[in-house]
């Protein structure tokens, strides 16, 4: 990459909670002690502010009638996986802020960001979360996911020859569980466990079509690598 940027082989904590943030349909308020379930009712600025646009009934709304007009609030949101896996949930963001009612929807700063994956909790400086951009290949992720499991599985069954032996001992399922400008990463199941494998690119891809050279180029490395102990089976969509 050019203008002094340093590569890595995966993002970085505040990208991911943006991605996050920005591909998120619903989202889940606590305040005051209450929780409320939204859908398609938020909208996300470009520094990380959150607008929500609650039903008339929300008691969440109703509380910002207060003459204060604020209301001390955690924001719960989930990132499942596009493809059916076990486990689906890849990470969950918690935002901690105030809600303040602005025009005709109430805005949530948050003070407060907090990161869960699988590799563990991390506090995001709130700063660095505001300045942050979502990943440039999110909006297509789930379509990408999905036509690589349905259509091209033959794809992904050659870049386990990329993955160490003892990762796959035992694998009965391999699928495509997420996609980012810096690496695929594959979900592999087990019969009563799993693991995830992430195949870094060469380097980040900022687009879909820059996306598809990198592609090419895992699938050249995994069809000139020698195949490990092949999977006893793979079993057919479900189970999620």
């Amino acid at each position: 990459m050019g203008g002094g940027h340093t590569w890595t082989a995966v993002p970085g904590a505040a990208q991911r909670a943006r991605t996050v943030l920005a591909l998120a349909w619903s989202c889940a308020a606590t305040a005051q002690g209450g929780r409320e379930e939204f859908t398609g009712a938020h909208t996300v600025t470009a520094d990380g502010r959150v607008l929500l646009r609650p039903p008339a009934d929300s008691a969440h709304a109703a509380a910002l009638c207060a003459p204060r007009g604020e209301l001390p609030a955690v924001l719960e949101f989930a990132d499942p996986a596009p493809v059916p896996v076990r486990d689906r949930i890849r990470a969950r963001l918690w935002l901690a802020g105030r809600l303040t009612r602005t025009g005709g929807h109430l805005e949530f700063r948050p003070g407060r960001v907090v990161l869960r994956q699988a590799s563990g909790s991390v506090v995001v400086d709130p700063d660095e979360f505001a300045a942050a951009v979502p990943d440039p290949l999110a909006p297509a992720e789930a379509r990408l996911l999905t036509h690589l499991a349905d259509a091209h599985p033959d794809a992904v069954q050659r870049l386990t020859r990329l993955v160490a032996s003892d990762a796959l001992h035992g694998a009965v399922r391999v699928r495509p569980l997420a996609v980012d400008r810096h690496g695929l990463t594959l979900r592999i199941e087990r019969a009563w466990a799993h693991g995830d494998v992430r195949l870094p690119f060469h380097t980040p891809a900022d687009d879909v079509t820059q996306l598809s050279e990198r592609m090419r180029a895992l699938l050249a490395q995994a069809n000139a690598a020698s195949c490990p102990r092949a999977l006893q089976r793979q079993r057919a969509d479900g189970d999620g």
